[in-house]
């Protein structure tokens, strides 16, 4: 494993995608920032992110998944690795957040950005961007955020932090392929934030309706059901939680 560090950066994401452009990067090599300045999330939004308070960096996966249809499972792995990590930590009341959030108190702690290329040797190559609330205590208007200090009541090393969870996704990346994703997604499901709880969504057209979570399919699909007891799938940018 080959850990970068940088005092400050745009992006781990685009700093490890423009390295790949360059030279040869090995597996499993680490870009952290102390301060990113444009790190992305999911629906395009930007982290806020109080300089030296938390940890952003950025993973880069090759030789894993074998096709298009697997992709997802990345995702899974990547957030049963962060909740596991957390646990360790004794974080309590954790849960996974669809699609790719880690939530602790129903507050967010730590958010995912997978980027996959699809290289012309049929090599699917991945970087995870992922951003850790750690020991920042003020979030302006975001009330449902938080971090590891707000949570807990402590300060946390951030150090720790990022070795405790590199060393749970390494174990469960050999994990993943020795033995498949059904572990993966069976640790998913079983914290899965609010499934099988009702809830208030809004759909892309800004409709609010009442719906059920049964399940996140193989493809990244999350599976409602409303209240005419018909399944409808929604992808990341057609549905948000109310909460």
């Amino acid at each position: 494993m080959h850990i970068i560090k940088l005092p400050a950066i745009d992006s781990t994401n685009s700093y490890l995608k423009e390295l790949t452009t360059k030279q040869t990067v090995d597996n499993f090599t680490v870009v952290v920032a102390e301060n990113q300045t444009n790190g992305r999330g999911q629906r395009g939004a930007n982290w806020e992110v109080e300089n030296g308070k938390n940890l952003t960096f950025s993973v880069l996966i090759k030789d894993v998944l074998l096709n298009f249809e697997e992709v997802f499972n990345l995702n899974v792995v990547v957030a049963v690795s962060l909740f596991q990590t957390f646990s360790n930590l004794k974080i309590p009341n954790l849960a996974i957040k669809w699609a790719n959030d880690i939530l602790a108190d129903k507050k967010k702690i730590c958010g995912i950005l997978i980027e996959n290329q699809f290289k012309s040797n049929s090599e699917i190559l991945s970087i995870i961007g992922i951003g850790i609330n750690v020991n920042q205590e003020n979030f302006s208007n975001l009330p449902q955020a938080s971090s590891l200090k707000n949570i807990s009541g402590q300060e946390w090393s951030k150090e720790e932090v990022l070795l405790t969870f590199l060393n749970q996704f390494q174990n469960n990346i050999n994990l993943y392929k020795n033995e498949g994703a059904k572990y993966f997604w069976e640790v998913y499901h079983e914290n899965l934030f609010k499934k099988n709880v009702p809830m208030a969504f809004e759909n892309a057209s800004e409709t609010k309706f009442m719906g059920i979570i049964k399940q996140v399919l193989p493809n990244g699909l999350l599976q409602i059901e409303l209240e005419d007891d018909s399944l409808q799938l929604f992808d990341i940018k057609e549905v948000k939680m109310l909460y």
